[in-house]
C-alpha cells in the first residue's frame, strides 16, 4: 500500500509544479464553452431544446477530464525512456501495485481538472444540481479512472511518443465527438445511436447530465451500472499489459 500512495502523491507534485499544464488545460474547455454555448445557445434554444449551456456543461466537464486521463498514460513512455521506469519495476514490489499507484495519481489529477472546468462554468450561466452533486463527483471519478486505465494500457504496449498521441488522437477525438457531449441524443439517426450505445463515455456524460442538469437519457441507474463495469473491466486489462513491460 505504502507504493500505492508514493506513486499516487508523485503525480499529485508534478500536476501542481507545472503551472503551464494546468493553464493549457484550462484553455480548451473553455473555450468550448463560450464558444459554443454563447454561439450556438440561441440556435438550441430556438429549436425548443432549453439553454445550451446547460446541456453543454456536463459534457465539457467530461472532456477536460478525457484528455487528461488518457494522456497521463505518455508519462509511462516518458519514464520508460529515461529509465525512471526502470527504477520503479526493479523495487521489491509487485507491479499490480505500482500500475494501481499510477492510475490512481492520474485520475485524481483528472477529477481535480474536470472540477475545476466544473466551477468555472457556473459563473457563465451552468446551475447544476447541488443536491445530486456527490453523485455527479461519482461519476466525474469514473471517468476519470476509465480513461486513465486507457492510457496506461496504451502506454505498456508502446515505446514512441509520437505513436501514442496518434493512436490517442484516434481513438479520443472519435470518442468525445460521438459521445452525445455536443448534441442531444433523442434526435439523431438511429445508426448513431448505435454508436453511442457501444461508447462508454457517453454513460459518463450522460450520467453528469443526470446528475447535475437532470436530464439523462438512458437513466442514471444504467449508466452507473456500464460505466462501473467497463471501468473495472479495463482496470484488470490495464493491470495485465502493465505487468507485461520489458524493461
Amino acid at each position: 500500500m505504502k507504493i500505492i500512495y508514493i506513486l499516487w502523491l508523485r503525480q499529485l507534485k508534478r500536476y501542481s509544479r507545472s503551472r503551464a499544464r494546468i493553464v493549457g488545460s484550462i484553455g480548451q474547455p473553455l473555450l468550448f464553452l463560450v464558444a459554443l454555448g454563447f454561439g450556438l445557445g440561441p440556435v438550441f434554444e430556438n429549436a425548443g431544446e432549453g439553454n445550451y449551456l446547460q446541456f453543454l456543461s456536463p459534457g465539457i466537464i467530461a472532456m477536460s477530464i478525457l484528455f487528461t486521463a488518457v494522456f497521463s498514460g505518455i508519462e509511462i513512455i516518458w519514464d520508460r525512456q529515461f529509465g525512471f521506469l526502470k527504477e520503479t519495476l526493479v523495487a521489491p514490489v509487485s507491479r499490480l501495485e505500482i500500475m494501481i499507484g499510477r492510475t490512481l495519481g492520474g485520475a485524481t489529477v483528472a477529477f481535480f481538472q474536470g472540477l475545476i472546468v466544473f466551477v468555472i462554468a457556473i459563473p457563465l450561466g451552468f446551475h447544476p444540481n447541488f443536491f445530486m452533486l456527490p453523485l455527479g463527483l461519482l461519476f466525474m471519478l469514473l471517468i476519470a479512472l476509465f480513461f486513465t486505465a486507457l492510457g496506461t494500457a496504451i502506454a505498456s504496449v508502446l515505446k514512441d511518443m509520437q505513436g501514442f498521441q496518434l493512436i490517442m488522437n484516434f481513438i479520443i477525438m472519435p470518442t468525445f465527438f460521438l459521445s452525445g457531449a455536443l448534441f442531444p441524443i433523442n434526435s439523431l439517426p438511429s445508426m448513431f445511436k448505435i454508436v453511442l450505445a457501444v461508447n462508454p463515455l457517453a454513460y459518463g456524460i450522460d450520467g453528469l447530465r443526470g446528475t447535475l442538469a437532470s436530464g439523462a437519457h438512458y437513466g442514471i441507474g444504467l449508466d452507473f451500472l456500464v460505466l462501473g463495469t467497463v471501468t473495472a473491466l479495463l482496470l484488470v486489462i490495464g493491470s495485465y499489459l502493465f505487468s507485461k513491460i520489458q524493461i
